[in-house]
């Protein structure tokens, strides 16, 4: 089976999530991603649920911009999310502290 794109691993973040994690999480996080899977969505977490949206957001509270292939790597385990901000694979604005608890809002990859 080939390997998920980037819109594909997106598409599948509602399913992945887990609500009983995000109580009191109110946000918008921006992705905009370049490179060859380039595009941009938002996903608002509201209420204990997720919802994705192909586009740009008039107001995130956290924007991650970043090459879609090192996100490809960050959401199928292969690359450490921390590790990719601090070599500067990542770039995040806004909410630092909404960054930090994106990934424990998730199940495992499969």
């Amino acid at each position: 089976m080939p390997d998920k794109t980037v819109r594909e691993w997106i598409d599948e973040l509602p399913s992945a999530f887990d609500p009983s994690k995000s109580a009191g999480i109110d946000a918008v996080i921006q992705l905009n991603l370049s490179g060859d899977q380039a595009g941009d969505w938002y996903i608002t977490i509201r209420e204990q649920c997720l919802q994705v949206i192909e586009g740009n957001s008039p107001a995130p509270n956290l924007t991650v911009k970043g090459d879609a292939g090192d996100v490809l790597q960050i959401l199928t385990g292969k690359m450490d999310a921390m590790r990719a901000f601090m070599q500067g694979k990542l770039k995040i604005s806004g909410d630092i502290a909404l960054a930090m608890k994106l990934t424990s809002l998730f199940k495992s990859p499969d």
